[in-house]
């Protein structure tokens, strides 16, 4: 029959039980037939006990102490005069002896993964005198397996992988499982391995572990992975034997050995062709079911009429074909294109090329669409020339655009006047003429660029844009002039043919052939016996002086008129006035003072005397000012005048009340006239004072007590309120007086039949209740008028 785990166990631990007591009986210690020991002096005689080890068996699960051994010595006679003592590693914690007998005992389970044996020392002593009859002995305990631990995977669970298609034996991964038993007692530690799920794809070496293929051209598209179970059991597997597993999850990883291929034989699209140039006409994708490296693709346009006007790029992350417009596309011109497209793998292995062609083709068909197109324009852009001299409408140039449509619209003509601001040109609607509108001036424009509308008559909303340089070329109607404004000036003591200024002249105008000016002096000053002029034949010329003895008192500035004339056809000239200033200089001739006023002033008065002669005037004149204007000002009356205060409150309702019937709305009884009359006046800039806050005389009448009082509490809560203005404002709410000679002007009862009102009085007051006699007044003669 066949035995349990536990049961088995039991029985190899009654086996080894047996087996050390028969070893035990034979090592016991014999009687040697050498004389007893004797410590004292130098006699010594031959041990009388010897061993080598003890055997114990491992996990015991007995209640009784497990039976080691037994100590013997010869000179032991049995009479109890002999007592045995252990020391060493597990002595008395472990290991116990029986002093009398010497047998040895185990108190405690051993597990042999723990510690494998144990080194203790034995001694037989004399019980009487405490003393060794025998030498010390060292011996060991040696733990004996038994097969008590499972093998185990350290490294578990494990991943894999290989690549789909592999052939039968390929290896996949390695497996190890580890056995704490002794390994050279027995097979308790002799593992062998078994596959219990994966088969009939996997397989696995019974002493190694590797793990391999075991059916051919596994297909990850198929499966792409598996979930194996790796049991390791000890005792070679035999039945008994303790058993550990591990799981190991196998990916297919993908290989090519699918070829690329399209959906659908045709594609058709349709795009505008208005559409702009780089723009996406389509997308289209071969079918791949590998992944990653192996499904990468190219594409290419190998065929058709649209080579050079499409071309088709790939998408690297969705591997998709894009085609884009390399050209304009016209509607008028082609209608539709075909295109012929091979899309085939980047990465092909040679191993699958019997699978067929890794590539595929496919045929994409494009039609364009009509579209409504703006006019085109001849030319992008025009070039004109016209000469500034141009007379207002002269021709300068046409510009022509068409309808590219099958309509062929007419076309009409506009200038985009942000492009001219200044209308200096006009263009005729029909024709295309660009004609001047204004005088030119290439000096303040030398370049003008229009844009030029043009759209159809048909459909405004379809503009095309032509684009018009017209350059000014240049005439001469600019004279010279004085390059700069000279500061020219004459030493007193300058010498005759003295070199005091030189002068060049510019020109606005622009001739192809530069510049070239002619200096004179006018005729009225050719003949002066100042200064002379002389034209250096470089577009410059020099002033000289003519004589000496130049002297500010007598004259201080000279005007010298100079005669430019330029090369131009016709030539135009101009006469620049220079100014010269006589001025005392240094030795060096550097002016050092031109104001002819200076002879004049004292000679003790020097220029920092004036400016504070200056300072003085201004600061009396702005203390004069100061004191007029103190004066003029108007102080304001300290004492605040009720009277002068003109200030209005208007507060305005806008709802209607009920009339004077209505009683319910608000008590009319509370709104009583005050008849107040202060005593005191407020001084407008002073803050009222804890005095002020006594109540002053009011003459009142005795029923208006409660509305006294509120109006009181409020002009005290005015007066002690630091946020307040600097004055009180007493607002009265009463009734219209009590002796008003017009009485009740209601006219609620007027218009009853029966009212016993006369109104005829109203005509007796004037011309400006006549509008109200009229209406109320009794006599026929003004009832209607």
């Amino acid at each position: 029959m066949k035995l349990g785990k536990v049961e088995f166990c039991h029985f190899l631990q009654i086996l080894a039980l047996l087996l050390c007591l028969a070893g035990m009986n034979q090592a016991e210690l014999s009687r040697s037939r050498s004389k007893p020991y004797f410590q004292s002096g130098r006699t010594r005689t031959k041990r009388s006990w010897v061993w080598n080890q003890f055997f114990v068996l491992e996990e015991y699960m007995g209640t009784d102490p497990l039976y080691v051994g037994k100590l013997h010595s010869d000179v032991d006679k049995g009479d109890g005069s002999i007592k045995y003592i252990l020391s060493g590693e597990g002595a008395s914690s472990i290991f116990i002896i029986d002093e009398n007998t010497g047998d040895i005992h185990a108190t405690k389970r051993l597990d042999r993964e723990e510690q494998a044996y144990y080194t203790l020392r034995a001694q037989a002593l004399d019980r009487l005198t405490n003393k060794p009859v025998e030498p010390e002995s060292e011996f060991v305990i040696k733990i004996q397996d038994i097969n008590d631990n499972e093998p185990k995977f350290l490294d578990g669970p494990y991943t894999a992988g290989v690549p789909e298609m592999s052939p039968v034996g390929t290896s996949v991964v390695q497996v190890t499982a580890t056995d704490a038993d002794d390994p050279t007692y027995g097979n308790s530690a002799r593992v062998v391995y078994s596959i219990l799920q994966g088969q009939p794809y996997f397989s696995v070496e019974p002493k190694t572990g590797v793990i391999k293929t075991a059916l051919p051209n596994m297909d990850r598209e198929a499966k792409d992975q598996y979930l194996l179970v790796i049991q390791a059991k000890d005792m070679v597997g035999q039945n008994g034997g303790l058993s550990g597993t591990t799981s190991v999850t196998v990916t297919l990883t993908d290989v090519n050995d699918n070829p690329p291929r399209f959906p659908r034989r045709s594609y058709q699209y349709n795009v505008p062709e208005s559409l702009p140039v780089a723009s996406v006409v389509a997308r289209i994708k071969a079918a791949d079911a590998d992944v990653g490296p192996n499904a990468e693709m190219e594409y290419k346009i190998v065929d058709g009429d649209g080579l050079g006007v499409f071309k088709i790029s790939v998408d690297k992350d969705t591997q998709e074909g894009i085609v884009t417009i390399q050209k304009e596309l016209d509607f008028e011109s082609k209608t539709s294109y075909s295109l012929r497209i091979e899309a085939a793998n980047m990465h092909v292995d040679p191993r699958f090329l019997s699978l067929g062609p890794f590539s595929d083709m496919t045929t994409v068909k494009i039609i364009v669409e009509d579209v409504d197109e703006p006019p085109i324009f001849t030319s992008r852009l025009y070039s004109v020339v016209v000469s500034e001299a141009a007379k207002v409408g002269t021709v300068i140039g046409t510009v022509a655009a068409h309808d590219p449509d099958a309509s062929n619209s007419p076309v009409r003509y506009s200038i985009d006047r942000n492009t001219d601001l200044e209308r200096y040109f006009n263009i005729d609607a029909n024709s295309g003429v660009i004609t001047t509108a204004k005088s030119l001036d290439r000096e303040t424009n030398a370049v003008h660029n229009i844009t030029v509308l043009a759209m159809e008559s048909q459909n405004p909303a379809q503009i095309g844009r032509g684009y018009v340089a017209i350059t000014i070329l240049d005439i001469n109607d600019n004279a010279p002039e004085f390059a700069m404004e000279y500061e020219t000036t004459v030493c007193e003591n300058a010498q005759p043919g003295q070199v005091i200024q030189k002068i060049s002249a510019i020109d606005k105008d622009d001739p192809p052939n530069g510049h070239q000016f002619y200096f004179s002096l006018t005729a009225e000053a050719a003949n002066n016996h100042n200064f002379t002029l002389q034209d250096n034949k470089d577009n410059t010329a020099t002033v000289l002086t003519r004589r000496n003895g130049f002297r500010r008192q007598e004259q201080s500035v000279f005007y010298l008129p100079i005669f430019i004339v330029d090369s131009g056809s016709p030539s135009l000239s101009s006469t620049n006035t220079l100014t010269i200033r006589v001025c005392d200089c240094d030795a060096d001739g550097i002016a050092q003072t031109c104001n002819a006023e200076a002879y004049i002033l004292p000679a003790g008065l020097s220029t920092g005397a004036l400016v504070a002669i200056l300072a003085c005037v201004l600061t009396l004149l702005v203390l004069v000012l100061l004191i007029v204007t103190m004066r003029r000002r108007k102080k304001e009356p300290l004492i605040f005048d009720e009277e002068r205060d003109i200030r209005e409150n208007i507060v305005r309702y806008d709802d209607e009340g009920g009339g004077e019937e209505d009683t319910e709305a608000f008590d009319m009884a509370a709104l009583r006239n005050l008849n107040i009359i202060r005593d005191t006046k407020t001084r407008r800039d002073v803050t009222p004072e804890i005095q002020f806050l006594s109540r002053p005389t009011f003459k009142t009448i005795p029923d208006n007590v409660i509305f006294r009082e509120f109006i009181w509490e409020r002009l005290k809560e005015a007066d002690v309120d630091p946020c307040a203005p600097p004055y009180d404002s007493l607002q009265t709410y009463a009734f219209e007086g009590n002796g008003s000679v017009a009485e009740s002007l209601s006219s609620l009862d007027s218009i009853s039949s029966n009212s016993d009102q006369n109104y005829d009085y109203l005509s007796d007051w004037g011309p400006r209740f006549k509008r109200l006699a009229d209406m109320y007044g009794t006599g026929p003669d003004c009832l209607y008028s």
